[in-house]
Order: C-alpha cells, then structure tokens, then sequence
C-alpha cells in the first residue's frame, strides 16, 4: 500500500473528531465511518441536526455544541449541507475537514472547499478516512486503489 498522504495523516494524528451526516438507522457511510473511527481509539462526536441520539449516544446538531473541542470532523452529508457544516466548523475553531467521496460527489461541495480555504480550514477533498485508518478493511483497499487512479482520493 502506498504512503499516507500528509494531509491525511495530520487529520488521523487529531484525537477528537466528528462525524457530520450520521443517521439514526445507521446503515450510512457516515455511522460506518463513525464506528470504525470510535472503535480504532479516537474520542468521536455524532452529529446530525435532525435527531439527539445516534449509535446509543447522544448527538449533536453541530460541532458547536459538541461537548469539548473539535480537532477535525468528517463531512459525510449531502453536498448541499456540506457549506453549513463548515460554517459550523470555523465557528468551533475546528482545523481540518475532510469531505467523504467515493462514488460520485459524496459530500463534495465547492462553495464549501472554496469556504474552508478562505478561512484557512486543512481540507481533504475526496475518499475516506476508512481508506487510511488502520486496520484497513479489504474493501477500503481495493476502493483506495481504484479510486486514487481516477483522482478522486488524496494523494498530498
């Protein structure tokens, strides 16, 4: 497997994340992303607007009322959501963001990439943190592979 590109190694170095789009019936790419990321150690807040609970724990509607500071948070929502959330996240004082993407946009927004580099926010644009986040699934490798070929995974 090739290296982990810096951005995202900096991004999986955080200890206190996000995940932004999870859903109460938990069959989303964003639950996904926030069980392995909360079963590999990392202290991982649920967010989503629409309800208070999510996975057996409370949830949050932003990263604004997370319980304690944010360092990166996981985009996982539609992409016409993905602007609010990094408004929220530059109001939190959150770092780094990564936008999901495999197929298709995913949660890719560029009015929301263009907010996060007016404010200085780290943004990896594309692919997903199961990708990198060791032990890595042999689906996410054979996605990683595939879909860093087409340009649609981080490479820097």
């Amino acid at each position: 497997m090739r290296a982990v590109p810096p951005s995202v190694a900096a991004f999986l170095e955080s200890t206190h994340l996000a995940v932004a789009g999870v859903a109460r019936d938990g069959r989303l790419p964003a639950n996904a992303i926030y069980r392995r990321l909360r079963d590999a150690g990392y202290d991982v807040v649920p967010v989503n607007p629409a309800t208070d609970r999510v996975e057996g724990v409370a949830c949050y509607p932003s990263v604004i009322q997370a319980p304690h500071p944010i360092d990166g948070v996981v985009i996982a929502t539609p992409p016409s959501a993905s602007e609010r959330v990094v408004q929220d996240c530059l109001a939190a004082g959150v770092q780094r963001v990564w936008m999901h993407r495999s197929f298709g946009d995913g949660s890719v927004s560029e009015s929301a990439v263009r907010a996060c580099r007016r404010a200085g926010i780290d943004c990896i644009v594309g692919g997903c943190p199961l990708m990198f986040c060791e032990p890595v699934d042999v689906g996410h490798r054979c996605m990683r592979w595939w879909l860093q070929r087409r340009g649609r995974v981080p490479t820097c």
